[in-house]
């Protein structure tokens, strides 16, 4: 039972690892995508952006429908759709197929709260903090190797992207075997429909909210576009709360959703992804500045960021992963989420006041790592205290959206600071934008303490909810 236990948690952890792997891997090869088929760096964005609105669209659906028709027969789904994206993508010649081929893979994000999902059913409860620790800690390992992996599949004149694919490709081949193998094959099913008007509703929504965050620097914050979107945002989102109110059984329970624990642990989902991708981008936009053009930065390569500058903080997060689970079993996950928040406001700070040498810059990056790894081991813990198991799915797929559109904030902050302010002559940021880009990570990782604290501080005697209450069973053991 035990070596069951560990093998089911491997192959999930190692599922996990794909999802953030195929949302960085296209990062650093942007402008050799766009070099090799002829297309603009605003057109070659989109490479990026229709995984997240693909994520955005399916993920909570998918989640809901493992809650419905059982968590392997839909997990083997998201990888075999993983598996075809990450294949068209490598065989692609042209952008339009490469589009297609990434928001394929935008799919694969629904293996995280799938996986969540099994765990919470086959482990036993005094071993599932530790579990879900190792794999939600493996999201942000995994973010760190796509961008090793791509520096070191791309390095040389001769790089070629379609190898990123493939090797995508392989991975997922195995992560599909691995849980077909490991993932027991009785699943609690529970009674109920897809909600096909709240799905339509909250995926445009979804939409509607990430394409002017993602596309707002190209656009301009200001311009019919971006502000347009943004409205029509706010009316799908009304009319996604009215059809959630009416149908019988909706999408996702709007009494969960703005169920304290559920509300503010989002909420610190999305503060802690934009953390991480502000520390990962703005960390390797630095250390490729020339110093000797601009009077900063370490004018290293692709190659260099990724396995230098990069490859420590994420090595750090997979160590930290099974030491936040073993600190969410003692002190549980509120107290680890702020102390996530703490250890996070520390790393940015040091790196804010010292970016100009590189072990400053590494050991803050450690220090970042190890915050965001105790983050992903607390939230999927407070998610399993505040909602029932056969709401499982569709709660982590929820918070796995809210560490999408903080990480989208991120990427879209980070670079209009970036551009706000350039030096004299060159399209190079000034330094002092960095150390503003900083600053704002360590107000955010501040800001999940207040939530920790503050948001999700326990209920008075007698105040409990329904909701609350019937997250208390304990699951299933492996076999």
């Amino acid at each position: 039972m035990e070596r069951k236990g560990l093998s089911l948690t491997a192959a999930l952890a190692f599922a996990a690892m794909i999802v953030t792997l195929m949302q960085t891997q296209a990062v650093p090869i942007l402008g050799l995508i766009a070099t090799d088929l002829h297309e603009s760096t605003t057109s070659v964005s989109w490479v990026t952006t229709s995984t997240l609105l693909a994520a955005a669209v399916f993920t909570p659906l998918l989640g809901r429908m493992g809650d419905l028709y059982g968590k392997k027969p839909t997990l083997l789904g998201v990888l075999a759709v993983a598996v075809v994206g990450s294949v068209v993508s490598a065989l692609a010649d042209s952008l339009a197929v490469l589009l297609v081929g990434r928001a394929l893979q935008g799919v694969a994000t629904a293996i995280f709260p799938l996986a969540l999902a099994v765990l919470r059913e086959h482990i036993p409860a005094r071993r599932l903090h530790g579990a879900m620790a190792i794999v939600s800690g493996t999201l942000g390992f995994g973010g760190g190797i796509g961008l090793v992996s791509t520096g070191l599949l791309t390095k040389g004149h001769d790089a070629d992207y379609h190898v990123v694919f493939w090797f995508t490709a392989a991975l997922s081949i195995l992560a599909l075997i691995a849980t077909a193998v490991a993932v027991p094959a009785a699943s609690q099913r529970h009674p109920g429909s897809v909600d096909v008007p709240g799905a339509l509703t909250l995926g445009g929504f979804l939409v509607l909210l990430l394409l002017p965050i993602s596309q707002g620097h190209t656009w301009g914050w200001t311009s019919a576009g971006t502000l347009g979107c943004f409205a029509a945002a706010i009316v799908l989102a009304i009319l996604w709360v009215i059809t959630e109110r009416k149908v019988p059984v909706p999408l996702v329970d709007l009494d969960m959703f703005t169920h304290r624990p559920v509300l503010f642990t989002n909420l610190a989902g999305l503060l802690i992804g934009f953390a991480m991708f502000l520390q990962f981008t703005g960390v390797s936009y630095l250390s490729q500045i020339p110093a000797r053009a601009a009077g900063y930065g370490f004018g290293a390569s692709i190659l260099r960021a990724s396995v230098q500058y990069l490859l420590p903080g994420t090595l750090a997060m997979m160590v930290a992963a099974p030491i936040g689970g073993l600190l969410v079993g003692r002190l549980g996950g509120r107290w680890v989420l702020a102390l996530s928040g703490l250890v996070g406001t520390i790393g940015f700070g040091w790196l804010a006041l010292q970016h100009d040498d590189t072990t400053p810059v590494i050991l803050s990056g450690v220090v970042v790592g190890v915050a965001i790894s105790f983050a992903y081991a607390a939230m999927p813990a407070l998610i399993a205290a505040g909602v029932p198991h056969h709401q499982s799915g569709v709660a982590n797929g929820i918070n796995s959206i809210s560490r999408t559109v903080g990480s989208s904030l991120g990427s879209a902050i980070i670079t209009t600071l970036l551009t706000g302010k350039l030096l004299p002559h060159l399209s190079l940021p000034q330094e002092g934008q960095f150390t503003l880009a900083f600053w704002v990570g360590a107000g955010a990782c501040a800001a999940t303490i207040l939530a920790a604290v503050l948001g999700l501080r326990p209920a008075r005697p007698g105040a409990t909810t329904e909701v609350a209450s019937s997250a208390t069973a304990e699951p299933a053991t492996v076999g």
